[in-house]
């Protein structure tokens, strides 16, 4: 999988670190809402842009994931994926929350690539 490099104009400050680690926590509870903000509001500074679309990306994706799973209910299989998405989705935003403190990017697996 391609990482995806981040520009800044020199190193990131602690504001944007801060803020991208709250938009990854804030995903783990509110789900696709904190990326929006941080996307529509803060799309000044690459760092936070890059996290929040990350972040928005994997909860789009979570939350199709959710909604076929509950469809697939019917037949069994949807209750068994269910804590697999939910402990996926708590895993991926955990990853997201480190490297966002450490000054990285990160991409999570499987998450469809919508926002660009």
């Amino acid at each position: 999988m391609k990482d995806e490099i981040i520009e800044t104009n020199g190193p990131i400050n602690q504001d944007s670190k801060n803020l991208a680690v709250l938009i990854w926590v804030g995903t783990i509870f509110l789900g696709f809402i904190p990326g929006l903000l941080g996307y529509l509001f803060k799309n000044d500074d690459a760092f936070i842009s890059a996290h929040s679309k990350e972040a928005l990306n994997w909860s789009i994706t979570a939350g199709i994931a959710y909604v076929v799973a509950s469809i697939l209910t019917v037949v069994f299989i949807g209750i068994l994926l269910m804590p697999v998405i939910g402990i996926c989705h708590f895993v991926f935003c955990i990853l997201g929350v480190v490297a966002a403190s450490k000054g990285e990017s990160y991409m999570t697996p499987w998450a469809i690539r919508l926002i660009k």
